[in-house]
């Protein structure tokens, strides 16, 4: 889709250093121009941001009008507010912490243009104050007061940048307009463009590429052009309508800042960053399900600082016992203790990645139920079976591919037994209304859950072996219908 981009300044004596452009637009002229499309992109570059200010009521409006902006009426605020508290420096960030002991001066101030600083040793630093506090120009103010810490953060002033200082600017933003807002395309154009997060070199995809490509060609029928993102392209993530995440999430991990991202700049997003929180953590999920009496295996909590009855939760539960930690995916970080030796053998292992860990009575079945839910819809239904001589549908000890996953079912959602399904609806209302893949056993007493998992697996030829490319068109028609709404 063709981008259109606006430039807005106080008053045209500002730009005079920089070339002419046609997307320049003064505050006033911009203010009455109400006719402009939402699909416009807004860079504001007024000289005052303050509240109240006509630079805060250029980002104000353009929220009104639905137009994506920089900075947001969010950004501007959190910039006013920044003298409440203070950021200590990421001492983590070796480059940033070398170039600071090598000063005798107590304090330094730099200007970051989109991200950019003219000390290349403070590049990284830059970018990820540019990511917290997206703004055309900042201005930050570091002191030592024992530690180095960010003393003052302010929005520059495009008409107080001496000489030197616009050259940077004018390069700046060439460098961010050519990364975040594209040229004009000359092939069709689609009402609206998602983005695929994926990483290629992931060792268990949530969707393989041919599964991708599905994706894309049912996003053009749903009037939508797709295009697949990598952890590279986040200060990218505003050129789209939409974020759609095909990998795995973690909360202290990359897809998550993008779910982030995408959210606080209104972008429809599956996963949506609640979701994430919700289903990344099993403690979490634990209790949310116990809470509102969702049928689970029994579990207990199990802390590394505490004195643990392992006998007595070992009763409890029966052997064996299923140990996991709160975070794990795909089968890692599950382990299996047969006795009371190795269930305080497997306990002290895990324990090294997780204070808190889960055990779980074992629920011996072929195969587990995956039910995937769209918007409060089941919309596919597999029976993971477990893997050869193995306990899990995942075998990571297994070395070859061949015997690393189990073989699968999928069935149509009317062929799975109807209180499995209505047991999956139940756990996602919990969640949200994205996509979800929710992991059940089906046991004498009834069916159990097990997981919800936020980012299932969709790859061709196993949960779209019945619907086929139906499934794709689903899921993209969804993201037409939300982009619609919204």
């Amino acid at each position: 889709m063709q981008q259109h981009v606006h430039l807005i300044i106080d008053n045209a004596a500002d730009w005079q250093p920089y070339y002419p452009s046609q997307s320049l637009l003064t505050a006033s002229e911009y203010l009455q121009s109400a006719h402009l499309q939402s699909r416009y992109h807004v860079l504001n570059l007024c000289n005052d941001l303050s509240y109240l200010s006509t630079g805060y009521y250029v980002s104000l409006l353009a929220e009104a009008r639905g137009q994506r902006v920089m900075p947001s009426v969010a950004t501007i605020n959190d910039l006013t507010n920044f003298s409440h508290y203070q950021l200590l420096i990421n001492t983590a960030d070796r480059s940033l912490t070398k170039y600071l002991q090598n000063r005798d001066e107590k304090s330094l101030s730099l200007l970051i243009c989109f991200g950019l600083c003219e000390q290349p040793e403070l590049a990284s630093f830059a970018r990820q104050i540019f990511e917290r506090y997206p703004c055309p120009i900042l201005k930050v103010e570091l002191e030592f007061n024992g530690r180095w810490h960010i003393n003052k953060l302010t929005s520059g002033a495009l008409n107080q940048l001496t000489d030197e200082q616009q050259s940077f600017f004018g390069n700046s933003l060439d460098h961010f307009s050519k990364r975040v807002w594209r040229k004009a395309r000359t092939r069709k154009e689609y009402r609206f463009d998602l983005a695929i997060l994926y990483n290629p070199d992931e060792a268990i995809p949530t969707s393989d590429k041919k599964a991708l490509s599905l994706f894309i060609k049912a996003a053009k029928e749903a009037d939508i052009e797709a295009e697949l993102i990598t952890a590279n392209d986040f200060n990218r993530l505003l050129e789209f309508d939409a974020l759609f995440i095909r990998e795995t999430t973690r909360i202290n991990h990359y897809t998550y800042h993008f779910a982030k991202k995408a959210e606080a700049n209104g972008m429809v997003v599956i996963d949506h960053p609640d979701s994430i929180v919700k289903c990344a953590n099993k403690v979490f999920l634990k209790e949310l399900l116990d809470k509102h009496k969702v049928a689970t295996p029994k579990t207990e909590l199990l802390l590394s600082q505490s004195d643990i009855d392992y006998e007595a939760i070992g009763e409890r539960l029966g052997y064996p016992v299923v140990l996991k930690i709160p975070d794990g995916s795909f089968s890692i970080g599950v382990e299996k203790a047969e006795d009371l030796a190795q269930f305080k053998q497997v306990a002290t292992e895990l324990f090294k990645q997780s204070t808190i860990l889960l055990a779980q009575e074992y629920m011996r079945t072929d195969y587990d139920w995956r039910i995937g839910v769209l918007n409060n819809r089941p919309i596919y239904a597999c029976q993971y079976f477990m893997a050869r001589n193995h306990w899990q549908i995942y075998n990571h000890s297994e070395s070859s591919s061949r015997g690393k996953s189990g073989s699968f079912a999928t069935l149509g959602v009317h062929q799975a037994p109807k209180d499995v399904v209505r047991l999956a609806l139940q756990a996602t209302r919990l969640i949200g209304d994205g996509l979800y893949g929710v992991d059940i056993k089906q046991t004498a007493q009834g069916p159990v859950v097990i997981e919800i998992n936020d980012n299932p697996s969709i790859e061709s030829g196993v949960e779209d072996k019945h619907l086929g490319y139906e499934l794709y068109r689903l899921i993209m028609a969804d993201f037409g219908r939300r982009l619609d709404e919204y």
